[in-house]
């Protein structure tokens, strides 16, 4: 097991990543406020992990409380979030009962906004099953849902007091959703960390091949990285610099993901095209060269990541990143790359950049 720490001072955690970590229990039974816990997962999650989780814990004189969800990104909506409100008041769960979110992106940021409200707030465990959730959503506190307008428009930041990431969960995860995750994988290397890039261009095969080494490496070094621009910047207040840089892609890939109607792209897909848009618009501005945007598509594409965006048309896609949460007073900020390696966030681009950028990107 390695072992990170997500320095927040009194709410600082641990990330736990390694093998057959479910089954332990011990990381979990520390971190618990009482002997109750609800734990949240899905249709697809729950048959093959909920068991092998919950065990140590009722071993243990635990209480479980299971709350299981349809799968999916059309379901991360109030209806529901209310649902696991229902559950966690019929069991009469209270203030000292630990949610614990069992699943991909989409449990865990379900489960993670539920924790944030419930009561006004009640423990939170991360126990992400998907390389997305893995190296990207279980860390950093931002939980939320959907609206019909945008992505995660509503949620609230709610840090857990401990992330538990088994990699022997990524054994079943679909070919699809193991390439999604590796768009978040790839945006760290991208954003700050050019060396991880450069493995990442060497070892994308074993990645794919699903190398436990290869694997728990990437999800290892990503975290790292989120960690330390967390722990720098957790409300993503920062102007410039900050936890902003982590949504290179995101918001061209958001407005994918809500024009097509969620769950058509995976959220990593989105991220993937909208890298490239990024990555076109800052060539357009003169930071990288088409070799630097050729790199970038290649890398993708090995991934078996979409380097083309959707067909909504530029407007469309201006009118759904103008509903973005990083727009402020107007101005669109964009997560841009300077050169490889290096993100900086840009409210200067012209509409008309923009508009070609997107074009370019989606004939």
């Amino acid at each position: 097991m390695r072992t990170l720490n997500v320095a927040l001072s009194d709410r600082a955690y641990d990330i736990h990543i390694g093998a057959d970590l479910l089954a332990a229990g011990t990381p979990i039974l520390g971190r618990l406020a009482s002997d109750r816990v609800a734990v949240v997962s899905n249709t697809v999650v729950a048959p093959l992990y909920l068991a092998k989780l919950t065990a140590p814990l009722r071993a243990a004189g635990v209480r479980v409380t299971e709350i299981i969800l349809p799968d999916g990104e059309a379901y991360k909506n109030w209806e529901t979030l209310n649902a696991i409100f229902d559950a966690l008041l019929a069991d009469r769960c209270d203030r000292t009962t630990t949610v614990i979110a069992l699943g991909g992106g989409v449990v865990g940021d379900l489960a993670g906004f539920a924790a944030a409200t419930y009561q006004r707030g009640v423990p939170l465990i991360q126990v992400p099953t998907t390389v997305l959730a893995q190296v990207d959503s279980s860390v950093g506190g931002k939980t939320g849902i959907n609206h019909p307008r945008g992505k995660n428009m509503i949620g609230a930041f709610w840090q857990p007091k401990l992330v538990l990431a088994d990699t022997d969960t990524l054994a079943t995860l679909p070919d699809r959703e193991l390439s999604a995750g590796l768009a978040e994988v790839i945006k760290y290397g991208l954003i700050r960390d050019l060396a991880f890039l450069e493995w990442i261009e060497a070892n994308v095969g074993r990645l794919m091949a699903r190398d436990p080494e290869a694997l728990a490496y990437a999800i290892e070094r990503s975290c790292a990285n989120k960690a330390e621009v967390v722990a720098g910047d957790e409300r993503e207040t920062a102007q410039d610099n900050g936890r902003a840089l982590l949504n290179l892609g995101h918001t061209f890939g958001h407005a994918i993901e809500t024009g097509t109607g969620y769950g058509t792209w995976l959220h990593g897909e989105g991220v993937a095209a909208g890298t490239v848009m990024a990555a076109e618009l800052s060539r357009r501005l003169g930071w990288l060269d088409a070799d630097d945007v050729s790199r970038i598509r290649d890398l993708l594409a090995r991934a078996r990541l979409p380097v083309k965006g959707a067909p909504l048309g530029a407007e469309r896609y201006l009118d759904l990143m103008g509903h973005d949460k990083k727009v402020i007073a107007g101005r669109m900020r964009l997560v841009l790359l300077k050169r490889l390696g290096e993100a900086i966030t840009w409210s200067d681009a012209s509409e008309s950049d923009i508009r070609t950028a997107i074009d370019a990107c989606c004939a």
